[in-house]
């Protein structure tokens, strides 16, 4: 469900079909995988890259309810999914978090590079599986260095307008699509002008063990675990 994975399991049969003799090539699927999983936003901290993309999540269809037009079954669009992929990280000293929680972030097989996945509830719709859930969004992302215990900068991805204003029109191209998207991303830096770094005490950060169905994603709709318990 995440695109990393899913560009992995495209190269996967692109070998596979070069294996047989046919002539495909793996560029052909690249502007699929950007129109099909964009990006949201990228910033650079402290020589860390941390980019932000749409990644899948899977729609449960909810039973039968009663409508003015007759019988009908809702889907609960209400969570989503993005990917967090990190560059120029080290393992052993920063930490990602997302709404204060560890992200659980997994090697891609090149030094310093880390992937993972966050769920979360975007929005709050009249029928959904978790009605006493609340909303997740916006989403504030910061890389933390736990050598020094503080937050080296971060962003905020909000799911609709920041203003919180609604967008009454669908974007006319790609590039204002785009451009919906770099601004519902913002980064904030913790490093301003005349004013001292913001510190962040390390046991605000728990650590918590992914769930074995899903050991990439961290699944905001599960409460955090309190100090101390690794549950």
């Amino acid at each position: 469900m995440l695109p990393h994975y899913v560009q992995r399991d495209i190269r996967d049969v692109v070998s596979d079909r070069l294996r047989w003799g046919y002539p495909v090539q793996g560029e052909w699927f690249d502007p699929f995988v950007e129109f099909r999983f964009p990006r949201y936003g990228t910033i650079n901290v402290d020589d860390i890259e941390m980019e932000l993309r749409f990644a899948i999540e899977p729609w449960h269809v909810l039973g039968e309810e009663v409508t003015a037009q007759g019988t009908a079954r809702f889907v609960d669009s209400s969570v989503e999914r993005l990917q967090v992929k990190v560059r120029g990280m080290t393992d052993m000293r920063h930490v990602v978090t997302c709404n204060g929680r560890r992200v659980p972030l997994r090697c891609t097989g090149e030094r310093g590079e880390f992937v993972a996945g966050v769920r979360y509830k975007a929005w709050d719709p009249p029928s959904g599986l978790h009605p006493t859930i609340p909303v997740h969004a916006p989403l504030v992302f910061d890389i933390v260095d736990t050598w020094s215990q503080r937050s080296l900068g971060g962003c905020t991805y909000h799911v609709s307008h920041p203003g919180g204003r609604t967008y009454e029109t669908l974007p006319v191209n790609a590039y204002e699509a785009e451009s919906r998207r770099l601004r519902e991303a913002r980064e904030h830096p913790l490093v301003e002008a005349g004013q001292a770094l913001v510190y962040l005490p390390f046991l605000a950060i728990t650590t918590e063990t992914p769930k074995c169905e899903h050991p990439y994603t961290l699944d905001l709709r599960f409460s955090r675990p309190s100090l101390g318990d690794g549950r």
